[in-house]
C-alpha cells in the first residue's frame, strides 16, 4: 500500500498526457484560417474576391490580372 500512490500518480499523468496528445492531433487536422499570403498569390486572391463581390468590373479585373501575371499589355 505504500507505493500504490506512485502508480496512481503515474496513471493520472499518463491519461492527461494522452488527452493532450489526442487534442493536438485532432486540432491539427481541422480547418485552418490563414491570412492572405504575401506576394502575387495574395494579391491575386484579393483581386478575385473583389471581382466576386462586384467591386470591380470585368475589364478592370482582366487588366489587373494581366499585370499581376506579368503578361504584356495588349
Amino acid at each position: 500500500m505504500g507505493w500504490s500512490w506512485v502508480f496512481l500518480v503515474l496513471l493520472v499523468v499518463g491519461i492527461v498526457t494522452l488527452i493532450v496528445v489526442l487534442v493536438r492531433v485532432f486540432a491539427a487536422r481541422g480547418p485552418r484560417q490563414t491570412p492572405h499570403r504575401i506576394g502575387t498569390s495574395g494579391a491575386r486572391e484579393l483581386l478575385d474576391e473583389r471581382y466576386a463581390r462586384g467591386e470591380i468590373d470585368t475589364s478592370e479585373y482582366d487588366e489587373r490580372r494581366q499585370r499581376l501575371d506579368g503578361a504584356p499589355d495588349a
